[in-house]
């Protein structure tokens, strides 16, 4: 089974409801390869290529050769993640993957984040029942350090996530956004932006 159908048969599952024991065991099979993998990662010195070509293993997925990560890397399932060109992850994100995280191109991800896709059911009757909504990052992010994104946020391209923030709606593009909920700080001058790539050069 490729990746494209175990995503797609994870997708069924999680809209039913209902495990198939066949599905179930290659479900847990792929959370212990996750857990592997980032062992693998995290507990000794890889050169940057070698983070690369372990988080190809990871996700299931061509990694670009622009993308970087400072290690430690912690996720529960790999295989739903989707990452651009020239991303930055860097040390100590955990990414709670289940539901689907993409990653834009150019977007850099600070110390600590926490990208969530799973969420609980309230209601005791249904005994924490798990519900999935994916994190959909756009192009030239940037999210500060100790950041969460709770599940079904989507970020817009050039939007800031500032240190610490708890995002719990969708952030439009082009927004400074920070707190705990995260709201609007201020927005973005496109013209500001344009005028300090054309002195960077």
């Amino acid at each position: 089974m490729g990746i494209g159908d175990i995503l797609a048969e994870f997708d069924k599952e999680k809209r039913t409801g209902k495990e198939s024991s066949e599905w179930k065991k290659l479900f847990d099979e792929l959370c212990q390869e996750a857990i592997r993998l980032g062992m693998e990662m995290n507990n000794q010195y890889h050169t940057p290529e070698e983070l690369r070509e372990i988080m190809g293993r990871l996700t299931g997925k061509r990694i670009d050769h622009t993308f970087r990560l400072f290690p430690p890397f912690y996720t529960d399932f790999g295989k739903n993640i989707t990452i651009g060109k020239e991303v930055f992850i860097n040390s100590g994100c955990h990414f709670q993957d289940q539901g689907g995280i993409e990653i834009g191109d150019g977007t850099l991800i600070g110390h600590n984040v926490v990208l969530a896709t799973i969420n609980h059911d309230l209601d005791p009757r249904k005994n924490r029942k798990n519900h999935y909504a994916p994190v959909k990052i756009g192009s030239h992010v940037w999210i500060g350090s100790n950041a969460t994104v709770l599940p079904g946020v989507t970020i817009g391209d050039w939007a800031v996530v500032a240190a610490g923030a708890v995002v719990t709606q969708d952030v439009p593009s082009m927004t400074v956004v920070g707190g705990v909920p995260a709201r609007v700080l201020k927005q973005i001058d496109p013209k500001e932006r344009a005028g300090k790539d054309e002195t960077i050069g």
